[in-house]
């Protein structure tokens, strides 16, 4: 029996000066704009918040992003956390 060589991803983010990130790991880009992105990873959703964000360089057959502009967040989010939750916010949870 011949066995198969299993492919494993490495799930990785390397910032340069806040201008420039580059993530493996990816498997989709879900949305993107000027102000954020929207990427799904081996790993779960990322979000990317900044300003003139746009795409360096984009291979999803390797599983690469390259994105460049002012990054201010960076962020996984939960796919166990109730909608309701994700949409309150910074806000809603501080005047409970």
């Amino acid at each position: 029996m011949i066995e198969e060589e299993m492919k494993t991803t490495t799930h990785e983010i390397v910032m340069t000066n806040r201008n420039v990130m580059e993530v493996s790991g990816v498997i989709s880009v879900e949305s993107f704009d000027s102000e954020e992105f929207l990427l799904q990873t081996d790993y779960g959703y990322l979000g990317i918040r900044g300003q003139d964000l746009h795409i360096q360089n984009l291979d999803l057959e390797e599983g690469r992003v390259s994105i460049e502009g002012h990054i201010l967040d960076i962020s996984y989010l939960d796919i166990q956390t109730p909608r309701a939750e994700k949409a309150k916010g910074l806000l809603g949870r501080l005047f409970k």
